[in-house]
């Protein structure tokens, strides 16, 4: 895409006292705050790309990139006149987020792995950036900048030198922004099947080119750590257990006695199999494939309980519309759960759904033990890791809730 972008350009303009988000500095602008889009040439389409935004009364808000396909019509990077969105923009974020990311994860240690660009937090929305060991996984969910992604991939080159670049692509991209791409090599070694990478005491072998997110779930790694304080001798139940990672900690780490870890696909279970063999434990972890749900169920019917009931499931609400129904059943989820649990047990319960707000998240615990008639006490709290950060005008952005109780 042309670096060239000038005041003449279209203008988006938004109605009548919807403007304040966006003077606030939030990042999403959504077709329904948009009045109408002026052009210099009224007979030309408006297409993907660069745009100013001003209020209904003419102010000046900022620069954003449109996508007339989205229902994220306009995506925001800048809110000074002066600066436009450019090349030089777009590689000095890059810049910026990779040396926060070099001072806080150790990039030059083998087996590393950790988020180098989180969209919206390092004001780059659209675009997600993971390192592991040497490779980096890109992903865009904006159809708007991956029109700039020559740039940004060369950018991350030059910046990070990387052993290699794989492109990946998430679920539903093309009937939300009609972004059509494919996995694969962009530059660089092709990333190993399976790549190794470490976290605290265990090795975990990862798949970066068709694994679950970009192959590893690098949020939860504080909330791994933490769950060893309550494990030890537990019978652990492991969710949506996918490679592995929450169970083995308990075993390898907090001296739980056994796990067992349920899933739905058969890649990740080999997966987490060898994850079990590869760090010692494979005596002391199970893995079974089914519906968490239903083997929730079949558990509670044979009365087995454990000490420790780990759920982690994926995302339940992708659209503000299906926040209610993600509610119910992340209720009904941990009504399960709690079913098998030991009184006096641990409850680690997860959601990763960005719409749905923390305080929603201890309304769902509390009613939880509402309708469980259990006692439930909340003992730590957990959310992303400092290379996830929250970007403090999208809240977002704040997309992992953890909550360790004690379950009476």
């Amino acid at each position: 895409m042309s670096d060239a972008f000038t005041a003449e350009g279209p203008v988006a303009v938004i109605r009548k006292r919807r403007a304040q988000p966006f003077f606030g500095r939030h990042p999403w602008i959504f077709a329904g705050a948009i009045e109408r889009i002026e052009t210099a040439d009224e007979a030309q389409p408006v297409t993907e790309g660069p745009i100013q935004v001003r209020s209904y009364q003419g102010e000046f808000i900022g620069w954003g990139l449109l996508n007339p396909a989205s229902n994220i019509r306009i995506r925001m990077y800048s809110w000074t006149k002066q600066e436009m969105i450019t090349h030089d923009l777009l590689c000095q974020r890059i810049r910026t987020a990779i040396e926060y990311r070099r001072a806080v994860c150790q990039l030059t240690v083998s087996g590393t792995a950790c988020r180098l660009i989180f969209s919206e937090a390092d004001q780059l929305s659209g675009l997600t950036v993971d390192w592991y060991d040497g490779f980096v996984l890109v992903q865009f969910t904006s159809l708007a900048l991956y029109h700039f992604r020559e740039v940004i991939l060369e950018q991350l080159n030059r910046t990070l030198q990387p052993r290699g670049i794989w492109l990946r692509t998430e679920r539903g991209m093309r009937d939300a922004e009609g972004l059509e791409t494919a996995d694969g090599l962009v530059s660089g070694q092709e990333p190993p099947r399976p790549l190794f990478i470490v976290e605290g005491e265990l090795q975990f072998g990862v798949d970066v080119q068709q694994g679950q997110k970009t192959g590893f779930y690098l949020d939860q790694r504080h909330s791994r750590e933490a769950l060893t304080r309550y494990t030890r001798g537990h019978r652990v139940l492991d969710v949506f257990c996918y490679s592995g990672a929450f169970g083995l900690t308990a075993v390898r780490s907090g001296g739980a006695k056994r796990s067992l870890g349920i899933d739905s696909s058969v890649t990740a279970l080999n997966l987490a199999t060898a994850n079990a063999q590869l760090n010692g434990i494979a005596d002391r972890c199970e893995f079974r494939k089914g519906d968490a749900r239903a083997v929730l169920s079949d558990l509670s019917q044979q009365g087995t309980e454990f000490e420790t009931v780990i759920l982690d499931p994926p995302r339940m609400a992708r659209t503000r519309a299906g926040i209610e129904r993600a509610v119910r059943a992340y209720i009904k989820l941990n009504l399960l759960g709690v079913n098998v649990l030991k009184p006096d047990g641990i409850l680690v319960t997860c959601s990763c759904s960005g719409l749905v707000s923390r305080k929603q998240f201890f309304s769902i615990v509390a009613e939880t033990s509402r309708q469980s008639g259990r006692h439930i006490r909340i003992l730590e709290t957990h959310g992303q890791p400092n290379d996830h950060p929250i970007s403090a005008v999208c809240p977002e952005t704040e997309y992992l809730k953890v909550c360790i109780c004690r379950v009476s």
